[in-house]
């Protein structure tokens, strides 16, 4: 019984430490192309204080730049970048649908989204939103 209770702990361990459950991840440089995108969507605007909660209506123009980084285009002058609190393998393939698990009108620091296949409905990874860092536009002078 008590061989058995080790195996169930250690194996909980080894999948919790697979989620990153508990640490935060080392970013993973990006490509030339997620930078050349990142570059166009953020280019001549400027990085606010971050956030922890914009509105659901703010969050409507999704874009996957990487696996750990999405952008939350408000309007032409405003985007949201949000640096997930670990990788989410997959996520810049842009393959699978995104589902947001939200509570309310805001989307929050600490929401979870996850992956799951169009295909055959598997649910892939599910991971944890870190806060909204607003680009802004500069208005012109």
């Amino acid at each position: 019984m008590k061989t058995m209770s080790i195996a169930i702990i250690s194996g909980a361990a080894l999948a919790l430490s697979a989620c990153g459950m508990g640490a935060e991840s080392t970013p993973v440089p990006l490509t030339e192309k997620q930078a050349k995108q990142l570059d166009k969507e953020i280019s001549g605007k400027v990085a606010g204080k971050s956030v922890d909660c914009i509105t659901q209506h703010a969050s409507n123009n999704l874009i996957r730049i990487s696996d750990d980084t999405l952008l939350y285009r408000s309007s032409g002058r405003l985007v949201y970048m949000n640096k997930l609190r670990w990788s989410c393998p997959g996520l810049a393939r842009d393959n699978d649908i995104l589902v947001v698990e939200s509570f309310g009108s805001q989307l929050c620091s600490g929401d979870h989204v996850r992956l799951v296949d169009r295909v055959s409905g598997i649910q892939g990874p599910s991971c944890v939103l870190g806060e909204f860092v607003p680009y802004r536009k500069e208005p012109a002078a």
